[in-house]
């Protein structure tokens, strides 16, 4: 059956939606309408086998989308004069991506996809989808001038111009299906009985040919936590009882009260229960799943004065306050190998963590703890700041993840790993577990790999600035034709024989006014280990000679390191304009084997980073580095 009813109660509910993603990918409002409106054509010419499809926007989103693009053919919005300028500016942001990019950032904000299934659509693997969408995400908060928290507000803005938008009844679509659908049926037997004539057969061939039925084509899974399988009815996977009690909680804020908040498995609201978390489960795939989140409450008394002259007494109250929030989760996947990707999905939340303002501090590697585990440590630096401690370890298909956000002291790193093998032997028993835990030792280990050239830093990298508004935001690498992180002193470039892959990158706070001159400086380049030796050495020279013999520079060493493996030099210095300003610059030059980087920050009135977290930002330097180094 074709069911008119179900169609037209779909098309109703659907066209709308579909049509807001067209024209966020195109701003073209009448090229979109014709797509969309076409693509239902052809969804009630396959009815039959459409209807029946559990995801039915997965057939006629590519159908709809794809004709808009081909349909479009320029930037139509420039020549709308009734548009609204706020959508204008959106889609000429969206214009200046690749087109990807931008079908990534609109089928992430826009539709009800998961990230995994948004990376088949697009037809990437995961972890590249993950890297395009943080690079589309900045870029398009650069070119549009709005921080990377207002996205979904801006592209959801972009149903404005749609309003308007008249839609053919859908019987009138069904018409047109139904006449598509004689037409192919009087070709088909044309074609068919014409092949049969010349040659007793019928082959139907050719890599472009259509599936004969939509029943061949590969279904793409949404994001679904199957019902569990037990030996006895009803029982549970994995169960509450081995998640972590509040007693156990106290080890991650010592005077804290620790309050269980909820036990959950996750399926309801936006599953994002932690920081940095990017999706509802690390394996969409996964069988299932269970949470639990805790609040650690801190009570002190208050005292105020009340009253006048010789009735002034001293009142007190007790006030309580959270100072600590955690979560903890766990998700088992279909085997092993599943699990372990999960892990490595969700260990790139954390080290590559989008969340604004925040700074990936630390990354350690922890043995005897499951099949794999390591932590993290970040800082969020925004109004209320926070250290964020994450630890994760996977033990055979499950995966377990702990966060605490504290306002106070941050979490000791041995309550860190103790916590950690407390919450896999918990699990341990549980159906599909690994190794269990043992006398868990960690040590510190490079950040992971997050999608940025080699050598580059990334938006995670770097530290709090004094005074600014919104969060860093890193422009995309370029050939290093310019070093802007060089100085009159030392006048360094990357250009030369012997230099091979020369990048440069900025980051600017484009949320804050008036900052013309802040902003940090990378660039990168690779050579062999002698020359770059010799490259770092004659920098210092140029920048210890230029404190000499300049009155009006000052040069501060900061730190200074040099082995045969790397080398690390830290400066503040101070250009001298006139009797009463002066210019101070931060800088480091970093060595690691072949690989050599120069930063530089320039800050701008009171909007500074302190010069200890300078010097560690050029230590980090060193870590990103490795991969660069083309003597290895």
């Amino acid at each position: 059956m074709r069911s008119p009813e179900t169609f037209d109660a779909y098309y109703v509910e659907t066209r709308n939606r579909l049509l807001h993603e067209a024209y966020a990918l195109t701003g073209d409002a009448p090229a979109s309408r014709a797509a969309v409106r076409d693509a239902f054509v052809v969804a009630w010419h396959r009815w039959r086998k459409v209807g029946q499809l559990e995801d039915r926007d997965g057939y006629v989103r590519p159908l709809a989308l794809g004709r808009a693009r081909r349909r479009h053919t320029a930037r139509i919005w420039h020549r709308d004069k009734s548009l609204d300028p706020d959508v204008r500016s959106t889609l000429e942001a969206l214009s200046k991506l690749t087109t990807r990019q931008r079908e990534l950032l609109v089928l992430n904000v826009l539709s009800a996809l998961s990230l995994g299934e948004v990376a088949r659509t697009v037809g990437l693997p995961r972890a590249d989808a993950e890297r395009e969408l943080q690079t589309a995400s900045s870029q398009f908060s650069l070119h549009r001038d709005a921080p990377t928290t207002d996205i979904p507000r801006l592209l959801h803005a972009l149903a404005g111009p749609l309003e308007d938008i008249r839609w053919p009844r859908a019987t009138v679509i069904r018409r047109a299906g139904a006449a598509r659908r004689r037409t192919h049926t009087v070709i088909g037997a044309g074609l068919a009985t014409a092949a049969l004539l010349a040659s007793g057969s019928l082959v139907a061939t050719g890599a472009g040919a259509e599936p004969t039925s939509l029943s061949e084509e590969k279904a793409t899974p949404g994001v679904t936590v199957h019902e569990p399988v037990a030996d006895e009815v009803g029982a549970e996977m994995i169960s509450g009882d081995s998640l972590l009690s509040p007693a156990q909680l106290a080890r991650f804020g010592p005077g804290l009260e620790w309050t269980e908040t909820a036990t959950t498995d996750n399926l309801t609201g936006d599953g994002l229960l932690a920081p940095c978390q990017r999706e509802r489960f690390a394996d969409p795939d996964g069988i299932t799943a269970v949470a639990r989140t805790w609040e650690g409450s801190e009570t002190r008394v208050e005292k105020r004065k009340v009253g006048k002259g010789d009735r002034q007494r001293t009142r007190e109250r007790e006030v309580t306050d959270v100072r600590s929030t955690a979560v903890e989760m766990v998700e088992m996947s279909r085997s092993p190998r599943q699990a372990a990707q999960g892990f490595d999905t969700a260990s790139l939340w954390f080290a590559g963590c989008i969340d604004p303002r925040t700074q990936l501090m630390d990354t350690r590697t922890v043995k005897r703890v499951g099949d794999e585990a390591r932590t993290f440590r970040l800082r969020s630096w925004g109004k209320e700041p926070a250290t964020l401690t994450v630890a994760m370890a996977r033990s055979g298909s499950l995966v377990v993840t702990q966060v605490v956000r504290s306002q106070g002291r941050p979490v000791p790193d041995k309550a860190v790993l103790t916590g950690l093998s407390a919450a896999v032997n918990g699990v341990c028993g549980a159906e599909g577990a690994g190794t269990c835990a043992g006398r868990a030792k960690s040590r510190a280990t490079p950040p992971l790999a997050i999608g940025t050239p080699p050598g580059l830093l990334s938006v995670v990298d770097l530290p709090p600035v004094a005074g600014v508004r919104g969060p860093w935001v890193g422009t995309e690498p370029e050939k290093a034709r310019n070093n802007y992180a060089a100085t009159r002193c030392d006048r360094t470039t990357f250009q030369g024989k012997g230099i091979s892959k020369a990048l440069t990158r900025t980051f600017l706070f484009p949320e804050t006014p008036n900052a013309s001159q802040l902003g940090l400086t990378q660039t990168v380049g690779a050579m062999s280990p002698g020359k770059a030796g010799t490259f770092v050495d004659q920098v210092r020279d140029r920048i210890r000679q230029c404190g000499r013999a300049n009155l009006g520079t000052d040069v501060t060493e900061l730190a200074s390191s040099a082995s045969k493996a790397g080398d690390l030099s830290v400066w503040a210095l101070t250009f001298e304009i006139n009797d009463s300003q002066s210019f101070p610059f931060l800088m480091a030059m970093v060595r690691d084997g072949g690989a050599v980087s120069q930063l530089g920050f320039a800050p701008d009135r009171n909007m500074t980073m302190s010069r200890a977290d300078f010097v560690d930002l050029a230590r980090r330097v060193a870590q990103r580095l490795e991969p660069l180094d083309s003597s290895r």
